[in-house]
């Protein structure tokens, strides 16, 4: 079987040097705020561009927290209306529920399959205060016309980067472009920690100082709250680790556009529709590809087929947040192209151990894939 991702073969590449972080961490009898998350933050931080990186312990966290805080701020209050992609993993949904703010869901461009622009200009209301971007796939959404939407309605910018860590649009990354960005680094994400763990980029540091007292119960110095924080910390052991496997991931995400490159040059099926990635050439050499998701009106035939012959393929994701049980007031509510593309929407393997014979062979089945019945 070819995996959809292999973690053991990535963490295999680096399996000495992650031993030794793990051993310097208990070997030093500090497990908690320590000098591996100092180190990792300055790191991640210089990576994406941006002054501050608050490490937590997971990507929902990251987006929830950064809300919080700019309610603490008094930059939000409850109702506050966020326009977000009603495509999106239910997550950037749970984040802005969980701070008593209003998502305004809106569609997809069809293209990029990333927020639209227009959609978001056409939602805006007296009580928007937050445009919630989501970079899906490894591709940036359009964030310099997201940028002038935003300071031209005095609206806060918050990037959901979880699947966009290295990506970039005019030379910018991913976390550097809003005001805040929320980072996951799921063991399956670009840069994936052995465990859970999340990050907040931003420039801003008042914003930043709160982030740090927030994860924190609250607390910048022991015992003295200055909010009712939580506990959401980036322990010592997954920092390091981290840090380790982000000294490699701008290899990584070559290997994954040479593997995206090879999808893109040779699936050749009428009944698959690859991935695009707007009309700006620059903008596909930028894309981390995170994720290569093709689209077909026999999905679930097409990935049926792929198991069968022995390809594991993923779909990122099958129902959208409007159709959740958890947000059943949302069910009657109708967003055609997100339901189109959540119903289409199959991911093929990618990852950066993934072999020439294997990406050969994933191209080779779709290209050999009839549908029953279109013979």
């Amino acid at each position: 079987m070819i995996p959809f991702l292999d973690l053991k073969r990535v963490s295999q590449q680096y399996r000495d040097e992650l031993i030794q972080a793990c051993k310097r961490v208990i070997d030093s009898g500090w497990y908690i705020g320590g000098q591996e998350l100092e180190k990792f933050e300055q790191n991640f931080a210089n990576f994406c561009g941006t002054k501050f990186a608050i490490g937590v312990a997971n990507g929902l966290d990251a987006l929830i927290l950064t809300l919080r805080a700019w309610k603490e701020l008094g930059q939000l209050k409850d109702g506050d209306e966020v326009i977000v992609p009603a495509n999106t993993y239910i997550a950037s949904i749970l984040a802005i529920t969980a701070n008593d703010l209003k998502p305004v869901l809106v569609e997809p461009d069809e293209q990029s399959l990333n927020i639209s622009v227009d959609a978001i200009q056409s939602a805006i209301t007296e009580k928007t205060k937050v445009i919630l971007a989501v970079h899906l796939y490894g591709q940036l959404a359009d964030m310099p016309k997201i940028m002038q939407i935003a300071e031209r309605h005095n609206l806060l910018v918050l990037e959901d980067s979880a699947q966009a860590h290295g990506a970039k649009i005019q030379g910018k990354k991913a976390g550097n472009w809003g005001d805040a960005s929320g980072f996951s680094f799921y063991p399956g994400k670009n840069l994936g920690a052995l465990g859970d763990a999340g990050a907040i980029t931003t420039n801003d540091a008042e914003l930043a100082r709160t982030l740090q007292a927030l994860r924190n119960y609250g607390s910048h110095e022991k015992y003295k709250n200055l909010f009712v924080g939580v506990n959401s910390r980036l322990d010592e052991i997954q920092a390091a680790m981290l840090d380790v496997k982000l000294k490699y991931l701008d290899e990584e995400i070559v290997k994954r556009r040479q593997i995206a490159a090879s999808y893109l040059s040779q699936i050749q099926n009428p009944f698959i529709a690859l991935p695009l990635t707007g009309s700006d050439t620059q903008q596909y050499k930028q894309h981390v590809w995170h994720l290569f998701v093709i689209q077909s009106e026999y999905r679930d035939e097409l990935q049926s087929y792929l198991k069968e012959n022995g390809v594991q393929t993923l779909i990122h994701y099958p129902i959208p947040p409007h159709k959740q049980e958890a947000y059943k007031e949302w069910n009657d509510l109708s967003f055609p192209i997100t339901e189109r593309i959540h119903a289409q929407v199959l991911s093929l393997p990618m990852g950066p151990t993934q072999t020439l014979e294997e990406t050969q062979k994933v191209i080779e089945l779709c290209n050999a894939f009839l549908p029953k019945g279109r013979a």
